[in-house]
């Protein structure tokens, strides 16, 4: 038997500040927090994001050098990517790069890059 991948389910976060990534998210992204137990996750569409504070208690579930800004993620968004743009100004976000052109795993699509208070490359994308 081999296995077959759907999706990505989840990417988890490494955090200095969860209410401040959790504010960015919701604000910014319109993603909803979702508290488990002592884990925080922010939910959107059919997959979510897990939040760990850059020290944790989590040992062996946790990345090997759990590391603030090493995420580059993309985000796949409906459009129109001109309301997007103008929303995340609107909310302050300093657009790093794009709109841009590029090939996602669906294909052709068009994208903008920013960083989220942990500095990760957050990329949000409208396919063609």
């Amino acid at each position: 038997m081999s296995v077959r991948l759907r999706r990505i389910d989840h990417v988890v976060l490494t955090v200095a500040d969860l209410a401040a990534t959790i504010g960015f998210y919701e604000r910014v992204l319109g993603m909803r927090h979702v508290v488990t137990g002592d884990r925080h996750a922010l939910h959107f569409g059919d997959s979510k994001l897990n939040l760990h504070p850059e020290v944790n208690d989590y040992p062996p579930l946790k990345a090997a050098v759990p590391t603030l800004g090493s995420e580059d993620i993309c985000l796949a968004a409906d459009g129109p990517l001109e309301e997007i743009v103008e929303h995340l100004r609107a909310e302050g976000v300093e657009i790093i790069e794009g709109p841009v052109r590029r090939d996602g795993a669906l294909g052709s699509m068009t994208s903008v890059y920013f960083r989220d208070p942990d500095a990760n490359l957050v990329e949000v994308s409208v396919y063609d």
